[in-house]
């Protein structure tokens, strides 16, 4: 295995704490927990290539299956300890992918583990050369490219691709009627929808005039696999940079509860008391651009 790993080593990590559960009569993280750690890790690395896993390997024609699992101790975790674990792909060969992983608490390594997969045919099992397009978005991400094309259009542009997450978001998982989430703004408005390099759409919004000087963004929505990655944020982004080139002083958002952190994060600050939109409590945002 590689060693002297650092956390600088690492373009994906994910931010654990120790649970309870997690301990063994020792007091420290029961051994077989870091496999857990890192199959967890594995999840964020897929949101970071912005790719649905699922739907990606349903694309590919196969699947990628676990060859080999190994784990090298250095070092032990205890309760309530924020740990930080980090994924990248060290090679690619012609039908396996080899991945780093490590275990840190802050700076000191913990634990290195190496995962050895293996595409396939995922009736079979039988192995299949690693597609090209995995290959090139995964050697994309570990150069440090950016993997995600947010494009600005209009409705006949992209509101093909802009729908189809709209629906599968706020009609289907937030039971939103159909007949309030489709209004007139939609024809006259910018719409953003991001892309990844294999051409799948993951997040929209859209920007709109509110009053003299000041922009509304809404509808953003980001598919339920990718949140927590950055691929909302740079839809949010490219809406305001949107709005700075067309002269507006400010936009505003209506933001649902559970996101309003997501926004405080981009530097919007809460107007007004919170109240309902279909249902849902909303809080008005405001951000000068």
């Amino acid at each position: 295995m590689t060693t002297s790993l650092k956390p600088a080593d690492f373009r994906c990590t994910e931010r654990l704490r120790v649970r309870w559960s997690e301990i063994d009569a020792q007091q420290i993280v029961f051994n077989g927990h870091y496999l857990n750690y890192i199959d967890s890790a594995v999840s964020a690395y897929w949101r970071a290539l912005a790719l649905p896993y699922m739907d990606t390997m349903q694309a590919l024609g196969g699947d990628l299956y676990v060859r080999k699992a190994s784990l090298d101790y250095q070092g032990s975790a205890r309760f309530d300890d924020q740990l930080d674990i980090g994924i990248r792909c060290k090679h690619i060969g012609n039908s396996s992918m080899q991945i780093d992983a490590a275990v840190f608490r802050g700076t000191d390594l913990l634990v290195q583990g190496e995962l050895v997969y293996v595409f396939a045919d995922a009736q079979t099992q039988s192995p299949k050369p690693v597609p090209a397009e995995l290959r090139a978005v995964i050697e994309a991400f570990e150069a440090g490219q950016n993997i995600v094309d947010v494009r600005l259009g209009d409705w006949a542009e992209l509101g093909a691709h802009a729908g189809k997450i709209r629906q599968t978001v706020f009609v289907e998982e937030q039971k939103i009627p159909a007949e309030m989430e489709w209004d007139a703004g939609d024809a006259g408005c910018l719409h953003a929808v991001a892309f990844n390099r294999m051409g799948q759409a993951l997040a929209t919004g859209r920007l709109l005039p509110h009053v003299p000087g000041v922009a509304k963004i809404g509808r953003m929505a980001v598919l339920r696999s990718m949140r927590g990655g950055r691929v909302g944020r740079q839809v949010l982004e490219a809406l305001m940079q949107a709005a700075r080139q067309q002269g507006y002083r400010e936009v505003l958002l209506h933001a649902q509860m559970s996101a309003a952190a997501f926004y405080t994060r981009s530097g919007f600050v809460q107007r007004g008391p919170v109240f309902e939109e279909a249902g849902i409590g909303h809080v008005e945002m405001v951000r000068v651009l």
